[in-house]
């Protein structure tokens, strides 16, 4: 019933809406410099989702437009400064876009992720953003892919099938992750949990860093990882892509096969990808049963009108990863359950033994932008489904069956006078089920709602913009009693808060640039935080929630200044945060407990009790790209955290390496052939001495080399992307700081652990975009 009446209620805004008049625009790309038109260029309105082209004589036509208001638009060609303008639409006069030749690749894009979108440079918000092309460079998955790239930003790994985000020292529910405006809901307390999303059909990542607990409410302290889909195309277009690679370490393939359309204003797109392999391979051997699949269909039906547009998102995600505990043999071999040595066979077979776990998540969302008079309304309706399996055997041991259901609604305000009002709402409800065999966290319901108002004024070269959120959550578990044993007590624990925000930039110059934030925020704690009283699979170690906790609330401080011209790119920021009432899970000297197996064998566990200190974290982030010639381009990244638990005295555990990533890469014109390239890259991480002894050990420094070369060949109109790329080249003996397989980072009672990162590794890639029909 409550369906039917927000569909009935949708529609009728959509159908006031429709009653607007339609817009058209039109007009054309041109070389700032000589004049010349640009055949091929890609505009696009990212707020409203679509994209034109234009013809062989440098023009572009977007129909049924709204006929008021302004809008942002974004101009893209090859070789040529990304740019961002915002456009009247009640103007009738045509378009003219004049394009800066630039050698290097531009950072100045729309941001989507923000209270409003605007270029990067007029947005106070620290952003680091990846294309399409950069986040297809060779890797195990999506996070793995913008780790590598995106300074500030670091995963947490449990070999190649499992990569967390991190952002400036911060995860798990500390860091949101969003999927085309969908906060993705996961059981992702654990480290062990990455974040069940294709990462082909992502188009591009806005990694923000930072408090963001005004647009998101809880859980943002570290940032937000928002990751876009790709915009609709050009009305009469059918396209479509295949992409395909194989990688020698794990035997991993990945094979994705996308179609896309838009006829009219009604517009799909529907993907399909598969990954396998086997167990990985570090310099010293193969780590048993180490290997995992990965099944993703996902799309999209909607329309594109001069109301704006409804798009309705699905997608199904299914993943199974192995597990193994190491055992040795007298000879130091890895056994299995019966003391037999694994042979090579066994490393490289694709079936996965048991333990493992099998994940599934279903997401439907209902994404919408109903442009009025007055302004627009961005409407966002989601329902997620995720399950979690843990298995020793065919039976579930843990099982939770978490669904979500979500609403989110922005009001903007037509701007005037430079002044961009913007307003929002937004709820949440979670209902989480135990339907295994054994219990962790107790099963639980979920509330919680916000409202925020957001101001923005921009004059001359500066914008300044301020923001007000309050949120209320409300965790409920429920009782358990098991054989006669009180397994979960039940508990009630609410929060509210109350966060702020400010926010300026100012250009000094076309190619200079500063920004800076100051805000609070604040992260309810979750039910396993709250509740947990069990074995969690994976850590080896058993944790005890504290019901009484306090939500954490952080205090945030960042500055950066940026640089750019067709020659160089810079950026240098730094941070500060400061968390009140930091949640972790802490164990003392003695404190244990053996618990039973489902084979009856007795296990010792340490035990972890949930409880909270002050924590600061700061740190600095830079980059620098260079293009001194045509056919030269030198990449550089800098990032480092440094956090301490200023309650106790001493560092926080499991924060990641300072980091710094060069590559230079030549781009020589070879013949027919285009977009050649051949690139040379050093992956330096500084040693990690600054750890918490109750935890985990240090780890060495170590740098890695890697190098990657590729082309594009056009058998006549189809362009075909190749490439071949190699990761630790020089198979390096590595512990990665963030590594849960390190010496001493699941258990410090099993001395047997201790599992080098990945050796060499090479991939061959092959990516085909296509045309299937074209408009005049």
């Amino acid at each position: 019933m409550k369906f039917k009446i927000f569909s009935f209620l949708l529609m009728q805004l959509i159908f006031i809406a429709a009653k607007a008049d339609i817009g058209n625009v039109t007009g054309k790309v041109i070389d700032a410099t000589n004049k010349m038109t640009l055949p091929g260029a890609t505009i696009s309105i990212p707020d409203l989702k679509i994209t034109a082209a234009t013809d062989a004589n440098g023009n572009f036509t977007f129909r049924s437009l709204p006929p008021r208001g302004k809008l942002i638009m974004q101009v893209q060609y090859v070789g040529y400064k990304t740019l961002t303008q915002v456009v009247d639409m009640s103007s009738t006069a045509p378009i003219v876009f004049e394009m800066q030749p630039t050698s290097i690749e531009t950072k100045e894009v729309v941001i989507t992720g923000t209270p409003t979108s605007s270029n990067n440079k007029q947005n106070s918000t620290s952003v680091s953003t990846l294309n399409r092309e950069e986040l297809l460079r060779p890797s195990t998955n999506l996070i793995d892919a913008i780790a590598k790239q995106v300074p500030g930003f670091s995963q947490i790994s449990t070999g190649p099938a499992i990569s967390k985000p991190v952002i400036r020292g911060l995860s798990a529910n500390r860091v949101v992750t969003l999927d085309d405006g969908v906060k993705q809901q996961g059981q992702q307390f654990g480290d062990e949990h990455g974040v069940e999303i294709d990462q082909f059909k992502i188009e591009r990542v806005e990694v923000l860093k930072g408090a963001a607990s005004l647009m998101y409410g809880s859980d943002a302290l570290g940032g937000v990882l928002n990751l876009l889909e790709p915009l609709t195309t050009p009305d009469g277009e059918v396209r479509g892509e295949l992409v395909s690679n194989y990688s020698t370490n794990n035997g991993l393939t990945s094979n994705s096969l996308m179609l896309t359309g838009n006829e009219n204003g009604f517009v799909w797109r529907g993907r399909g990808s598969y990954k396998n392999a086997y167990s990985f391979n570090t310099p010293t051997g193969y780590f048993p049963n180490s290997g995992f699949n990965e099944t993703d269909l996902n799309g999209m039906l909607g329309f594109n009108k001069s109301w704006g547009y409804s798009h309705l998102i699905f997608s199904y995600f299914k993943n199974n990863i192995g597990f193994y505990d190491p055992e040795f043999n007298n000879a130091g071999q890895y056994v299995n359950e019966s003391g037999v040595a694994f042979t090579d066979k066994d490393y490289k077979s694709r079936t996965i033994d048991f333990p493992r776990q099998d994940i599934r998540h279903f997401k439907i969302a209902l994404d919408n932008n109903i442009v009025f008079s007055s302004g627009s309304l961005k409407l966002n309706l989601g329902f997620q489904n995720n399950q979690r399996r843990e298995l020793d055997n065919p039976t579930p041991s843990l099982f939770f069956d978490l669904n979500t259901y979500s609403g989110d609604a922005k009001y903007y305000l037509n701007e005037k006078n430079g002044w961009e009002p913007v307003f929002g709402l937004s709820i949440d409800a979670g209902h989480s089920v135990n339907k295994g065999t054994e219990f962790l966290i107790p099963d639980y319901d979920t509330h919680g709602g916000g409202a925020f108002a957001y101001l923005k004024k921009t004059w001359n070269k500066n914008t300044l913009n301020f923001g007000l959120r309050y949120d209320y959550r409300d965790n409920k578990g429920k009782g358990l009693v098991e054989n006669g044993t009180t397994r979960f007590t039940a508990f009630d624990n609410n929060a509210s808060n109350v966060s702020t925000a400010i926010g300026y930039t100012h250009e000094f110059t076309d190619r200079l640039s500063f920004k800076a934030n100051a805000g609070t925020a604040f992260r309810a704690p979750n039910t396993a935080e709250l509740g947990s009283n069990g074995v969690h699979e994976g850590t080896f170690r058993y944790e005890v929630g504290n019901p009484n906790l306090s939500p954490e609330r952080s205090y945030q401080t960042d500055a950066a200044f940026e640089y750019d011209n067709d020659k160089v790119s810079a950026s240098l920021g730094i941070y500060n945060n400061y968390i009140h009432n930091f949640i972790y899970a802490a164990n003392a000297a003695g404190d244990n407990i053996t618990v039973t197996d489902n084979n009856g064998n007795p296990q010792l566990y340490p035990i972890y009790r949930y409880t909270q200190v002050n924590a600061n974290l700061y740190g600095v982030e830079a980059s620098l790209t260079l293009h001194p010639v045509r056919y030269i381009h030198l990449d550089n990244t800098f990032g480092y955290t440094h956090a301490q638990n200023t309650t106790l005295g001493r560092p926080l555990s499991f924060i990641p390496a300072g980091n710094m990533h060069n590559t230079i890469r030549f781009e020589p014109k070879i013949g027919k052939l285009k977009d050649s390239y051949i690139s040379f890259g050093l992956d330096n991480y500084f040693a990690q001495n600054r750890f918490d002894a109750a935890f985990e050990t240090p780890t060495s420094a170590y740098t890695l080399i890697n190098a990657s070369v590729g082309t594009t060949v056009a058998f006549g109109k189809q362009k075909v992307k190749i490439y071949v790329a190699g990761n630790n080249l020089s198979d390096k003996k590595y512990y990665d700081a963030l590594s849960r397989l390190k010496p001493g980072r699941l258990d410090q009672t099993n001395p047997t652990l201790g599992v080098y990162n990945p050796g060499r590794n090479i991939t061959f890639g092959i990516n085909i975009p296509f045309v299937l029909a074209k408009m005049n």
